[in-house]
């Protein structure tokens, strides 16, 4: 596959991940994204504040967490976040009572996968030393 040019526009990078939660799950997010990861909760626009949910903000990183009435957590689909000190990441996880699953089958790359309160799957990932 090669690059493409064009003059009509360009991709700038990623703006949000978005994972579902259910109506009145905040607190148990305002828990896992703020309190065990360290990231900050940002006010939502009034007109969005109404249809619950709460995003959060850390590292270059934002998450929007929004009600889906039918909800189902995301086992397979996942954000994949970079982390710098994944070893440190994963003792604060497993401090807080979520497991973490290491993964060694991504070339270059550190990782492993855990689980939000609400059952969401998440990749942690650091690259390796060169």
């Amino acid at each position: 596959m090669t690059d493409q040019t064009t003059n009509d526009y360009a991709l700038g990078g990623l703006h949000h991940v978005q994972l579902a939660i259910p109506a009145g799950a905040e607190d148990l997010c305002r828990q896992f994204w703020g309190e065990v990861l360290g990231m900050t909760e940002l006010e939502k626009p009034p007109v969005l504040a109404a249809r619950g949910g709460c995003w959060f903000r850390g590292g270059g990183l934002e998450v929007h967490l929004g009600v889906e009435q039918e909800f189902s957590p995301a086992r397979k689909a996942h954000p994949g976040i970079l982390v710098r000190s994944l070893e440190g990441l994963a003792r604060r996880l497993e401090e807080c009572g979520h497991e973490v699953t290491w993964d060694d089958n991504f070339p270059g790359m550190h990782r492993f996968y855990a689980f939000d309160k609400l059952g969401n799957r998440l990749e942690f990932l650091e690259p390796k030393a060169a």
